[in-house]
């Protein structure tokens, strides 16, 4: 992962870190009037992280020339890199309440599957706001950049707070799971290409319109398991309202699922919106074991091991030496 923080002309660059999330839980309401759905989730924050660095790049903005916006890593040639980029989004929304004109390079490291259902774009923004509120001292607490995440988009909120938390609303709305620490290994088997997450809520909608769908339920079996130390058991409430959609969208997924379940998992999923799949396992060794499985049957991408709960948004440099903050590993684990 790069770890430059240094401009052309040396000035002064903020990097934070923000990690990619999983529904443990996702129950999905009708659609509301506004076109979007009340959401009941269970989100984790596992280790899988987007970076983004922030810099003065000189001249004002609106003089005529863009923020420079650079996107490397991960499936960096399908993220934008205009006015419509979660991470530009957010460094707008700081800069206007800054009252400041300067121009802002943005520089994103991609870590997370872009479009897999794990909110690599709002973790881009997630970073974005914790990285620029340092830049231009602002100096927000985390309840206030929480609050400003939620305009940006519903999952941008938990990608700040990380852990384990209830979300309702559209999934905005957060409420810690204190208790939800045991470590949890996960793997991930990512898919080629991505699904929109507008259009497998359409799906949904549609589906539910012409057919009685199962949905999700209620989540109090989940977090009353959350507080043990027995995978299985948590593994065993695992849903997703939106897999049904995303299966029909992508019917290689049910492949990948059943190659999973052969493997040993203890349980496999559709991650939120897809088309990138989870596998739970009882530890790290186990998920190393299935990992290989999936790896050799030849039905992702590429797979990898990770692990929750993890931490939210948090600066890792804010030094133009390049010397991160002492203490925090460079990675946001």
């Amino acid at each position: 992962m790069p770890r430059d923080v240094f401009t052309p002309d040396g000035a002064r660059a903020v990097t934070a870190v923000a990690p990619a999330k999983i529904n443990l839980h996702l129950g999905v309401g009708d659609a509301r009037p506004d076109g979007y759905h009340d959401l009941l989730t269970v989100y984790r924050a596992v280790d899988m992280w987007e970076r983004v660095t922030v810099s003065f790049a000189g001249g004002a903005a609106g003089s005529g020339d863009d923020d420079e916006i650079t996107v490397t890593g991960l499936g960096a040639p399908q993220v934008p890199t205009d006015r419509t980029n979660l991470a530009a989004r957010a460094v707008d929304l700081l800069r206007e309440e800054a009252g400041s004109d300067a121009r802002i390079a943005i520089r994103i490291h991609k870590g997370v599957p872009v479009a897999g259902g794990m909110a690599g774009g709002s973790a881009d923004a997630a970073a974005a706001l914790v990285a620029t509120d340092r830049l231009l001292g602002l100096g927000l607490g985390r309840a206030a950049l929480e609050e400003r995440a939620a305009r940006l988009g519903s999952d941008v909120p938990f990608c700040v707070r990380g852990g384990t938390a209830l979300g309702t609303g559209r999934g905005e709305k957060l409420a810690t799971l204190l208790h939800a620490r045991a470590e949890q290994h996960v793997v991930v088997a990512l898919a080629d290409g991505g699904l929109s997450t507008p259009t497998v809520f359409a799906e949904l909608d549609r589906l539910r319109a012409e057919r009685s769908v199962p949905r999700a339920g209620g989540v109090e079996l989940l977090v009353e398991a959350l507080a043990g130390d027995d995978p299985a058991a948590v593994a065993a409430l695992l849903a997703n309202d939106l897999e049904p959609a995303a299966l029909f969208l992508r019917p290689a997924l049910r492949k990948t699922l059943r190659t999973g379940q052969e493997a040993g998992a203890l349980h496999g999923m559709v991650s939120g919106s897809g088309p990138t799949c989870l596998f739970f396992c009882s530890d790290r060794d186990h998920a190393i074991a299935v990992a290989a499985e999936i790896s050799e049957s030849g039905v992702a991408r590429e797979v990898r091991v990770t692990r929750g709960p993890v931490g939210g948004a948090h600066i890792i440099s804010d030094d133009p030496s390049g010397v991160t903050v002492p203490g925090v590993d460079p990675t946001g684990k």
